[in-house]
């Protein structure tokens, strides 16, 4: 999975950004919301997780701006503002789902997953395994198995393989 983490906490955004690539993810992570609304409107992500109060642009302006233009990238808004009315005003911006700092980092990975799944119901269910031959990817539990043997793969060598095998056949 790509993401791209909008965060201005100089030690936040780099921990999560750390965390998601020994997970085995592509990560990209700016400071604020221009930057961010930037990224978001010219790459493809398979989800952003935003700062709900950013510099240049709040949060959920840059996400008003990602529906306003028909960009449906789903997005998961961390935020140390707790009270039950931000939450609400953020979901109803568009965000997808809303996590309260501090949180664990694992919970944070599953609303990440829950959130594109919802997002792509369909693609999600086809592409949960791959199959080339008789090289199998469960890219969900991260498991690869070649002729029914499990192989270990290092996050990035995964991520490689699975790239390739979702563009097998074709020059890479």
């Amino acid at each position: 999975m790509r993401y791209l983490v909008i965060e201005d906490d100089p030690q936040m955004g780099p921990f999560i950004a750390q965390g998601l690539r020994e997970a085995g993810h592509v990560v990209d992570l700016v400071s604020n919301g221009r930057d961010g609304l930037f990224l978001a409107s010219t790459e493809h992500y398979d989800a952003l997780i935003m700062d709900r109060l950013l510099p240049l642009m709040d949060g959920l302006a840059v996400i008003g701006v990602l529906r306003g233009t028909g960009r449906h990238t789903p997005v998961l808004i961390i935020s140390a503002l707790s009270d039950v009315d931000e939450r609400i005003r953020g979901l109803r911006a568009g965000g997808d789902d809303y996590l309260v700092k501090p949180f664990a980092f694992q919970e944070m990975l599953a609303r990440l997953d829950a959130i594109v799944r919802r997002a792509q119901p369909s693609q999600a269910a086809s592409t949960v395994r791959l199959r080339v031959s008789d090289l199998e990817m469960d890219v969900s539990s991260r498991q690869v198995r070649r002729a029914g043997q499990s192989i270990d793969l290092k996050p990035q060598e995964f991520r490689l393989l699975e790239f390739m095998m979702r563009h097998a056949g074709q020059v890479v």
